[in-house]
């Protein structure tokens, strides 16, 4: 069924939410292991910090498997689906993070089949993957819904990115104000970011983000912990 504009962008704005219940809320990607060890301790490190993760992993690799998965969604071929998602899954560099997209992906998965308004054909293809990636649970709900991609990608780009701040603001810790104006700052980028992310080739496709990887895998053992990553 063919939504009207408006009520694909309620939809886009749904799937955005804070309150979709995924459980982004419980992880900080590394984020709370680079406080811990003292490289972020301020509003300037928290912004510099969150912004070279967005352009040297999300950017390179999260956002352009979402188009991606966007497409092959759209275009039914479940084969290419499960390429970017296994390709996704093994571009996880640490076990948290692996289990961090795999559990959000499962619980939107599970939301978006009990839905109403979703039956069971249009379920089905929820079924084609044993284990599922956050984008790829997300890409089916743009495809289903006929989101166009690009505002998806940035929408996405944008909840990824509320998500690092509020963690951010109970870590470092930070002010209201001063999260609020990391978005601002870093919001402004997200329109690029999805345009560098479409125009990437298939060859292309791959983060680079080592100080990510190491404080992720030191996140694992650290003694003292809010969050899951």
């Amino acid at each position: 069924m063919k939504l009207s504009a408006d009520l694909r962008l309620v939809r886009l704005l749904q799937l955005v939410s804070p309150t979709l219940p995924v459980g982004a809320y419980s992880y900080s990607q590394g984020l709370e292991s680079a406080i811990e060890a003292g490289v972020v301790h301020d509003a300037a490190d928290t912004e510099k910090w969150i912004g070279e993760v967005l352009e040297y992993s999300v950017e390179r690799m999260e956002a352009p498997s979402l188009l991606r998965l966007i497409k092959s969604w759209g275009a039914r071929d479940e084969a290419a689906v499960a390429r970017w998602n296994d390709l996704f899954l093994a571009s996880r560099e640490t076990a948290e993070l692996r289990v961090e997209t795999l559990q959000m992906g499962y619980s939107l998965k599970t939301l978006l089949m009990e839905l109403e308004g979703q039956d069971e054909k249009a379920r089905a293809p929820l079924d084609c993957l044993e284990e599922m990636a956050f984008p790829t649970a997300f890409a089916f709900a743009v495809a289903q819904w006929h989101i166009p991609a690009q505002p998806a990608v940035v929408a996405y780009l944008w909840a990824w990115l509320e998500s690092q701040v509020m963690a951010a603001i109970k870590l470092v810790p930070l002010g209201q104000t001063d999260g609020q104006r990391i978005l601002l700052a870093l919001g402004e980028r997200l329109s690029a970011v999805s345009e560098r992310a479409a125009a990437i080739a298939d060859d292309e496709l791959g983060s680079f983000a080592p100080a990510l990887a190491i404080f992720s895998s030191r996140h694992e053992t650290q003694y003292s912990r809010l969050f899951r990553s």
